[in-house]
């Protein structure tokens, strides 16, 4: 059966042409479009679509306010389009609280390079955010933004039945408890569902958490500013967006700048993070892959990695140098992920030493503290 869509958007051209997008896809049928946030709702309790697409600033009702009363009334996935500046980066991120799942930019120029691909990205995000509602599970807010100009790494997409892995202890079972002096640092990696999944865990932890943290979120450089000040101004720990050369220190979170890399390097005791461009092979930027594999050869042994809700397999194979090097690996359980696929990717291979609901995370870090 087709997935069901409500094209929302004030401007004519536009709704024209993401309908005509979205058709040519067989597995995609809009249903039906609106030109403001209450038509949204009017036409979303009469037509039930499995997902609509939301611009942001649009008369009579804006898409943020009509996000948060179908998410009230009947909840749906919610697929944002957004411009890439630092207010739309803002509007986007309230948003996403409001319950949207996920977004791409308006201007088809910032999804990809060639417009057939562009058109490939949009159809595969609403397929995929479709299946997310269809597997019966309680909407949860957010979701995560793409990185910039990038394709999704083969593989990709959203399991519907959970797989354990053969090497991570079964959910529930008791563990023995964590000791923060066994690691020099926490690294986190995310994409679609991320921006409310950090912050749920990075709330939970005390001012005096006495390690790094480094994160990834897949996500374009205009967003990251804005993310890392949301961050920050909701956590007792410190947060900002990285800089080349940035001290790795205790109770201070760095997030890498979206469309570059984040590596970190120890030298005689001290680490500092070093920013790249990011090359033309480079799916996702930035790349949770690249900042896991310079985490290993840094820290050996000595780092937590944590791989959270996500679409594709980024992570897996940085997490696998880290097992190598005998760092420990969690991954956040299908029930509290978004989208299950980087997860996924993680414990299929055998990867996590734990799997966790999203809410356990920064409990357990800030117990241990």
């Amino acid at each position: 059966m087709a997935v069901r869509v409500l094209v929302v958007d004030d401007s004519g051209f536009f709704r024209r042409r993401i309908v005509d997008i979205l058709n040519a896809d067989p597995a995609l049928e809009v249903v039906g479009t609106a030109a403001n946030g209450q038509e949204a709702i009017d036409q979303t309790l009469a037509l039930k679509p499995d997902v609509i697409t939301m611009d942001i600033e649009m008369p009579v009702m804006d898409g943020i306010t009509a996000v948060r009363r179908i998410m009230a009334r009947q909840p749906v996935p919610i697929l944002m389009f957004s411009s890439l500046t630092f207010e739309g980066a803002r509007a986007t991120l309230d948003a996403l609280e409001a319950g949207a799942v996920d977004f791409l930019p308006k201007r088809f120029e910032d999804i990809a390079r060639e417009q057939q691909e562009a058109k490939d990205v949009l159809c595969r995000r609403v397929r995929n955010i479709a299946r997310r509602g269809r597997v019966g599970r309680t909407p949860t807010p957010p979701a995560a933004p793409p990185g910039t100009a990038t394709r999704p790494a083969p593989g990709a997409g959203v399991r519907t039945r959970p797989e354990p892995a053969p090497a991570a202890r079964p959910e529930g079972e008791r563990a023995p408890a964590l000791n923060l002096r066994d690691f020099r640092v926490v690294l986190i990696g995310t994409s679609t569902g991320g921006p409310l999944a950090l912050q749920k865990v990075l709330a939970q932890l005390p001012a005096r958490f006495p390690l790094p943290l480094l994160m990834v979120q897949h996500m374009p450089a205009s967003f990251t500013p804005a993310f890392a000040q949301r961050l920050d101004q909701l956590c007792a720990i410190r947060v900002r967006e990285a800089q080349d050369g940035d001290a790795l220190e205790p109770g201070l979170a760095l997030l890498a700048p979206g469309g570059q890399q984040m590596q970190v390097e120890s030298r005689g005791g001290r680490s500092r993070v070093r920013i790249t461009e990011a090359t033309p092979d480079q799916h996702y930027r930035p790349c949770v892959d690249v900042t896991f594999n310079s985490a290993a050869a840094a820290f050996r042994g000595d780092a937590l990695a944590i791989v959270l809700t996500g679409m594709g397999a980024d992570g897996r194979e940085g997490a696998r140098l880290l097992k190598r090097c005998g760092s420990t690996v969690w991954a956040q359980n299908e029930d509290t992920c978004v989208v299950y696929g980087m997860p996924a990717a993680v414990v299929d291979a055998g990867l996590a030493d734990r799997v966790l609901p999203l809410e356990q995370i920064g409990k357990i870090l800030a117990e241990a503290c």
